[in-house]
């Protein structure tokens, strides 16, 4: 059962604490459920996520790994497709790589080749895409790549408040579940109900409203496209800004009826263009609501190239407000 907060009592919190409450209560309230990975327990996590987790549940449900990501990507998919439900936390996303054969090969596609016999409780998580000066190789969103395996579900969350309900949910899921979060994104803070809610995966939410033109993102570049739609706001341009939250399944009804109202689309991602969520979007878009569109849809994305280290190449290369503003301005046909 889903649950939706309207007068209620709400606690600020960060982002890493959103995520930290939901991985323990859901552990109090199923004993299967355990969290392993890279400094997850000692060191409370790389990023402070499983800050007193080992405390309260124990180095058997709280479990450090070796710096083993295929080893311990197959641990945990054995252990969900024997009923337990594991919490498998990558360092980072660019470090999944190395154990992709069992998220692909085994973890998406036990319950199809077992013709039904095993399911594969589990949640993959940890940070994706770009989180400063890393350079190329810690710098990549991987959504689209995940997103393309059918078996799999991909949750890319912008703030608390869905992070949590959303993280919880995708622990209860018997299906695998790949959870993406941003480095950038962990001391964020926002507000999340004192009570007990679940967000449904699929289900995108429109954070702001407009008239004018739709803007559709996910994740850290919430954070842009909001900020864009703002700025745009002081031009007399009305913006409709959706965040998909889930980039597997997609809230395909959402964007379409957005964009029967706007007749206008942008979307904006952390991504590389070529085979991005971007691309399928707009694909779908064309397709079902063609004859809506006043203007093309038009991408936004990181630029085709791996991410350079210095601060002034990150920024030319990463989606930014003034390039949401000047696709918006495109579709808009106002000239600057």
């Amino acid at each position: 059962m889903y649950f939706w907060f309207h007068d209620t009592t709400m606690k600020t919190v960060e982002f890493r604490e959103a995520l930290r409450e939901a991985m323990s209560e859901e552990m109090r309230r199923d004993e299967n459920v355990f969290l392993l990975g890279e400094e997850v327990a000692e060191y409370n996590g790389a990023y402070k996520v499983s800050k007193g987790m080992l405390a309260e549940f124990g180095a058997k449900r709280v479990i450090d790994t070796p710096i083993a990501e295929l080893g311990f990507a197959g641990i945990a998919v054995g252990a969900a497709a024997n009923g337990l439900r594991p919490i498998c936390e990558f360092m980072t996303f660019n470090f999944s790589l190395v154990a992709i054969d069992q998220v692909i090969n085994s973890a998406a596609k036990m319950y199809s080749m077992s013709g039904g016999q095993y399911n594969v409780p589990i949640v993959f998580r940890g940070p994706t895409a770009s989180a400063g000066m890393l350079s190329s190789q810690h710098s990549q969103a991987f959504e689209n790549w995940f997103a393309n395996c059918p078996g799999l579900k991909v949750v890319v969350p912008s703030n608390p408040y869905d992070a949590k309900g959303l993280l919880k949910t995708s622990i209860r899921d018997n299906d695998p579940v790949v959870f993406m979060e941003s480095e950038q994104m962990y001391g964020d803070k926002g507000e999340i109900p004192e009570e007990e809610y679940l967000i449904p995966i699929g289900l995108a939410d429109i954070k702001r409203k407009g008239e004018h033109v739709t803007i559709v993102s996910f994740g850290k570049i919430m954070k842009v496209a909001l900020a864009a739609a703002a700025e745009l706001e002081k031009e007399g341009v009305s913006v409709e800004v959706i965040d998909l939250r889930s980039v597997r399944p997609i809230d395909y009804n959402a964007v379409i009826e957005s964009v029967k109202k706007t007749n206008r689309l942008v979307v904006v991602e952390e991504a590389w263009p070529l085979a991005s969520i971007s691309s399928e979007i707009a694909f779908k878009v064309q397709k079902e609501a063609f004859d809506y569109l006043d203007a093309p849809v038009l991408r936004v994305t990181t630029a085709d190239t791996p991410l350079p280290y210095a601060p002034t190449l990150i920024e030319a290369s990463l989606p930014n407000v003034a390039k949401v503003i000047k696709a918006v301005q495109e579709v808009m046909y106002i000239r600057k």
